[in-house]
């Protein structure tokens, strides 16, 4: 069992918290695109509130513990590790009512190389727990602009979690997949259900397009947000997104491990 007070140390000295890899800049630059709605930061999210550069930053110092002062231009971004930890356990709540209703799941990642483990974590225990981990639309191609013009990728599945892969790297053996923020792919997921008719997800449970791509679509959504995520934490004001994690979402993939542990202990999912 791993405490509160041991994964708030190992929050800062992964830097999964604390003052993290994600600089000002790059987090004022998302702020600046998404009060301009570019799609490269919405994430699929279509919001519905007026949400100029301050109210952003206003926001972010909220939910995330960012500096709210808009002289402060450069150097490292911070999260706050209380807000870390009590949006773990809301997030671990929400996975612990999917797990009693055994609701079918849904789990997606834009950042395989970093987090797959962690929601794959998530995704045995709720299967062992009697939820059905859906996995609709394997192979199906959807095609996705890049910063170098229009790509296709194929939507797989890698231990119950989403990915999209280039065409061909299908089991490439440490090949987890490309890195994307697009809410096309949970977009294709949900319609290959209702295709064929399958239970749809009561729970989304990912980061990027996967949580504000079925927020938006009215599915009940949860995940991991960087400080240059705003999307997220727009959703979760607006109420299409249930629970918005504050962390670093780029640091080495085992560093997620105590927090797969933290959040299952916290659902009564541990075993």
């Amino acid at each position: 069992m791993l405490s509160t007070g041991a994964l708030r140390a190992h929050l800062l000295a992964a830097r999964l918290a604390g003052p993290v890899a994600t600089s000002r800049e790059e987090s004022l630059r998302s702020y600046r695109l998404f009060a301009a709605r570019d799609p490269r930061v919405t994430l699929g999210l279509d919001p519905e509130w007026s949400w100029d550069e301050r109210a952003l930053l206003r926001l972010m110092a909220d939910k995330c513990g960012v500096s709210g002062d808009p002289a402060y231009r450069s150097g490292p971004d911070v999260i706050d590790p209380e807000r870390t930890l009590s949006a773990l356990d809301a997030f671990a709540a929400r996975l612990g009512e999917a797990a009693r209703r055994r609701a079918p799941v849904l789990f997606g990642t834009g950042h395989p190389h970093r987090l797959l483990g962690f929601y794959a974590g998530l995704a045995d225990a709720l299967s062992a727990a009697g939820c059905l981990v859906l996995t609709p639309s394997q192979g199906r191609s959807v095609d996705i602009t890049t910063r170098f013009g229009v790509r296709t990728y194929n939507l797989d599945y890698v231990r119950g979690v989403a990915v999209v892969r280039e065409p061909g790297a299908e089991g490439a053996g440490c090949e987890t997949g490309a890195h994307t923020h697009s809410p096309l792919p949970v977009r294709v997921a949900l319609e290959g259900l209702a295709d064929v008719g399958e239970p749809l997800p009561e729970l989304v449970v990912g980061d990027h397009g996967w949580v504000c791509g079925a927020g938006q679509l009215g599915f009940e959504a949860i995940g991991l947000a960087d400080t240059d995520d705003p999307a997220l934490f727009v959703g979760e004001a607006e109420g299409r997104v249930s629970v918005a994690v504050p962390l670093d979402d780029a640091v080495r993939s085992d560093y997620y491990r105590p927090l797969t542990r933290y959040v299952l202990n916290r659902a009564c999912l541990s075993r």
